[in-house]
């Protein structure tokens, strides 16, 4: 085996997962990071608003624990705040729902019962633990979340004796939870999330935290630290050629097995390639992207599993109309319920997947800012309209939901479009109907998938979708890096650099 010093090793995609990679690999071989964007950080993406920071991409540490890569290399970095220090905080079995506290506002525009919310929520948070202990059952009564949640609601509600009008809340509650556990999923229903291996995913302890100086400031110290020239902005890959002979011109003697084309023409020879694309990107590109194709049991794999949208809406105010003390502003629909279909009419009620709004905090940092998530297709519709749309909507529903015709309309729009980005093609992964976390071990599986292959690892791949229980956080994909770099690091008979904590 040809020592890992005159090995070449690109990869493709400079988010957490390849520069994790990156990073892991230091001083093995010649190392080249490909980008298609004019920055790194993938679905990491901080940029200015109001008087502070949005994150577009991923917003919170979930889990910020010892056991979560992302956490421990923040620390080290001293990018997160005091009180992501705190040990107890590190403790807290927050089971990746941070119990903020909040207002919720009915479409009626009344603010909804505490006590009738809080007990929607105790009951929907048990049915979603019950919903995670499938795994590994020969039979379930439901294919997917959403019909195993929708069957116990409906028996449940129904059970309580409560009066028709209480009932009707419950049930508009739980619909607003239902929009929730979708933008947590990344995905436009619950419908589509396989019940059998819900439960596979761990969520780790810690109360969710954020990072003061943004989410980007994590990419950007694993950027400087790797040495100048290694990620290449701009440098969108159209094909990878594997299984090949390419030579450089007048060396005849080195023969690699991988070329790497680029939209500009340039191109890069490799012996071994991570791929770290999104999957949204995969499932639109891989047929043409990867020559010869991948073998079907991958592209199998990449066809069957999940990958949807969540979107933010950031609203600037110039002053608050919440309570200091309200984090989450949450929103629901008094006249929706779980057990009907909701309305395929995008243009009329695209809006009402919107499941609130978080105020970003502190307000001393940020200005007045409320962030609104929303998922599915009805947020892709969202991406199509234009700032001043989403604007007029937001404070129409904003004045319904407060029952204040002359709230002031807000100062400043900024939204996230992840549908629309060609690279990215959506914001996170999860396992659909169809398929299972086999699927997500047999796409993270390099190639060729020969072990005796005389030219091994030319295809590895990582990113969060390649992590059997972390799948969507970025503490997926940065354990997905470390795993195909150290892959190689064996291959390379080089023992591993200290792990960069």
């Amino acid at each position: 085996m040809e020592g890992g010093s005159r090995r070449r090793v690109v990869a493709v995609g400079a988010g957490l997962a390849g520069l994790g990679a990156a990073q892991w690999l230091r001083g093995h071989g010649s190392l080249r990071l490909l980008e298609a964007e004019g920055r790194a950080g993938g679905r990491v993406c901080t940029r200015p608003f109001a008087s502070g920071l949005a994150e577009i991409g991923a917003h919170w540490i979930h889990g910020p624990s010892p056991g979560n890569p992302v956490f421990r290399l923040a620390t080290r970095y001293g990018l997160l705040g005091p009180e992501a220090a705190r040990e107890e905080n590190q403790r807290v079995e927050a089971g990746g729902h941070p119990p903020l506290p909040s207002v919720t506002y009915g479409s009626s525009g009344r603010v909804l019962s505490p006590q009738a919310v809080s007990e929607a929520h105790d009951l929907f948070d048990t049915l979603l633990a019950s919903a995670r202990t499938f795994q590994g059952a020969e039979e379930s009564l439901a294919h997917s979340v959403g019909q195993y949640l929708r069957a116990e609601i409906a028996q449940r509600v129904s059970a309580s004796g409560a009066d028709e009008d209480a009932q009707r809340l419950q049930l508009a509650i739980l619909a607003a939870c239902l929009k929730l556990e979708c933008c947590i999923s990344g995905t436009h229903s619950m419908d589509l999330v396989a019940l059998e291996p819900f439960g596979e995913y761990v969520s780790l302890p810690g109360l969710d935290c954020t990072f003061p100086g943004g989410y980007s400031s994590l990419p950007d110290h694993m950027l400087s630290a790797l040495p100048d020239g290694t990620v290449l902005l701009n440098k969108a890959v159209r094909t990878i050629r594997w299984r090949g002979s390419f030579h450089e011109e007048g060396d005849e003697a080195r023969d690699f097995p991988v070329r790497v084309e680029c939209e500009d023409g340039d191109a890069f020879l490799a012996d071994h390639i991570i791929v770290t694309v999104p999957l949204g990107f995969l499932k639109e590109r891989h047929q043409d992207f990867f020559q010869p194709p991948l073998p079907e049991r991958k592209a199998e794999a990449i066809r069957r599993l999940g990958f949807g949208t969540n979107n933010k809406i950031f609203l600037e105010f110039e002053r608050p109309f919440w309570e200091p003390q309200q984090q989450l502003l949450e929103v629901v629909w008094e006249d929706e319920s779980p057990l009907e279909e909701p309305s395929a009419d995008l243009e009329a009620n695209w809006f009402k997947k919107l499941i609130g709004f978080v105020v970003l905090q502190p307000p001393e940092q940020h200005g007045h800012v409320l962030c609104g998530f929303i998922a599915g297709k009805e947020s892709e519709y969202m991406e199509t309209l234009s700032d001043a749309e989403v604007l007029g909507t937001m404070t129409h529903v904003l004045r319904m939901l407060t029952g204040n015709q002359r709230l002031p309309a807000p100062r400043s729009v900024l939204r996230s479009r992840w549908h629309s980005a060609p690279y990215t093609r959506g914001s996170y992964s999860y396992v659909a109907i169809g398929s299972s976390g086999d699927d997500i071990d047999v796409l993270a599986q390099p190639l060729p998938e020969d072990p005796e292959d005389p030219r091994p690892l030319q295809l590895l791949f990582a990113g969060e979708a390649t992590h059997r229980t972390f799948y969507s956080t970025t503490h997926g994909a940065l354990l997905s890096g470390w795993r195909e770099a150290e892959r190689l690091n064996q291959l390379f008979e080089a023992p591993s650099p200290a792990p960069p904590l």
